[in-house]
């Protein structure tokens, strides 16, 4: 039986021999990957009702803040970029194609889009692999230096933790991981935790309960006044300016939760500033 712990090494033999393990049926398994690359394109395009769930697996682990504005319609919003959606797509696809190359390397992939449900908020998990519960993710090189190097637990504004510890409270699993890809060169890697390894250096941030997670979320999102807001501002170098910190950037709420926040356009990108006490001398977005 083959174990996560090879999968990476497994896929990148695959990559340069092209000869699939033994046992492994590659007709079969090209005809799944197929599949679900085709029921990913008639979910995309074919007119299926999105989700309308507020609270669900996927964001539960999300900043209180970001999960009350989304509950209760706060406004402004930010329209979802069309480039944004083709990330996404980009994203699903190679989800699918990690997959594929999993099983061709000999690994064993079950539960794929398995329903999961915890004090009452479900969620579809990715699948297991080997029997650990797996999400796979497709990162910018930034992104998968977490993945990388295992500083998830500590750095983790999309909440990943939280969701992959629903699924697996869901399944009676204490074994979790995550399959990511460097979208921008090819990089692998696998980062498995242990949701109960008490010596682990991270087990004082896994140990938290997800069922106490969801409760709070569940009775937070009800209050008539928002939580706080997510992060502080930050400096903007030495401008003296005062500037969203990252992971308020990249946040819809953005302009609900700062109404006079302007918007300067730089070279590496835009730039959402707070407090203006210098003017930037590149252009200003309205």
């Amino acid at each position: 039986m083959k174990s996560v712990y090879t999968l990476v090494s497994d896929i990148y033999k695959l990559m340069e021999t092209k000869e699939v393990a033994e046992g492994v049926d590659l007709e079969a398994n090209i005809e799944l990957f197929g599949e679900n690359v085709k029921e990913l394109m008639r979910n995309e395009f074919g007119g299926r009702k999105r989700d309308g769930r507020k609270l669900r697996m996927s964001n539960i682990g999300k900043d209180d803040r970001y999960l009350w504005n989304h509950y209760n319609n706060v406004g402004p919003k930010e329209k979802m970029q069309p480039h944004t959606l083709v990330k996404f797509m980009y994203g699903h696809l190679i989800e699918e194609m990690l997959l594929l190359f999993a099983r061709l390397a000999g690994h064993t992939v079950t539960h794929e889009q398995a329903q999961a449900e915890v004090q009452g908020i479900s969620g579809s998990m990715d699948c297991k692999i080997d029997g650990v519960v797996t999400d796979v993710k497709s990162a910018s090189t930034y992104g998968f230096k977490k993945f990388k190097d295992a500083t998830l637990a500590f750095d983790d504004p999309f909440g990943y933790i939280d969701q992959i510890k629903g699924y697996a409270k869901s399944e009676g699993e204490t074994q979790v991981g995550w399959l990511a890809m460097d979208k921008a060169n090819g990089h692998l890697t696998y980062l498995k935790y242990d949701l109960e390894d008490k010596q682990a250096p991270v087990y004082e941030v896994l140990k938290k309960d997800i069922e106490e997670r969801i409760i709070h979320v569940k009775e937070m999102v009800e209050q008539k006044e928002p939580p706080p807001l997510c992060h502080d501002t930050v400096p903007d170098g030495k401008s003296g300016n005062k500037k969203l910190a990252m992971g308020c950037s990249y946040c819809h709420f953005k302009h609900a939760c700062y109404p006079n926040l302007r918007t300067f356009l730089y070279s590496t990108g835009p730039r959402y500033l707070t407090e203006v006490v210098n003017e930037p001398k590149v252009q200003e977005i309205t």
